[in-house]
């Protein structure tokens, strides 16, 4: 009698390792998982995790490095990611490093250097030609012979 109850009552675990931090939450210190986080409080301190989401109410304050993120609120601080998506309600003071995919709706307001790192890509055959004109040794111009032909007189 007690195991049916007990099976009836029991939650379920959610193991889809994404973890929720509440509007009325706020986080001091870093954070490291290897599963996805959703953010819509308040987090001071450095990031570390694979898929990260930051809602309009989420505030960032630290250096955020996942491999994908998404921001529609608040981070002051160096972005690092494979992936960056940029809500238009975002607002973001600090670097961007990319990997792979940068995209920004109209209205994001960010202040910092927007960079793409080496996506360990082949380099293509217009990378490489590009390449050689930048790093070929500049030539030395023919120089001008004049000559001057006296005649006999």
């Amino acid at each position: 009698m007690f195991e049916t109850l007990r099976g009836t009552n029991e939650k379920e675990l959610n193991h889809s390792g994404r973890s929720y931090v509440g509007e009325t939450m706020q986080l001091d210190g870093d954070l490291k998982s290897s599963g996805s986080i959703d953010v819509a409080g308040l987090m001071n301190g450095n990031i570390f995790v694979s898929e990260m989401v930051i809602k309009e109410t989420g505030s960032i304050r630290g250096t955020v490095e996942a491999g994908t993120i998404e921001i529609h609120g608040h981070v002051e601080g160096k972005i690092s990611a494979d992936v960056v998506i940029i809500g238009k309600s975002a607002v973001i003071k600090g670097d961007i490093l990319f990997k792979d995919t940068l995209k920004t709706e109209e209205g994001a307001d960010i202040d910092g250097y927007i960079k793409r790192t080496n996506n360990g890509k082949n380099n293509s055959e217009e990378d490489i030609a590009i390449e050689s004109i930048v790093e070929r040794e500049v030539e030395k111009k023919p120089r001008i012979v004049h000559s001057v032909h006296k005649e006999a007189v």
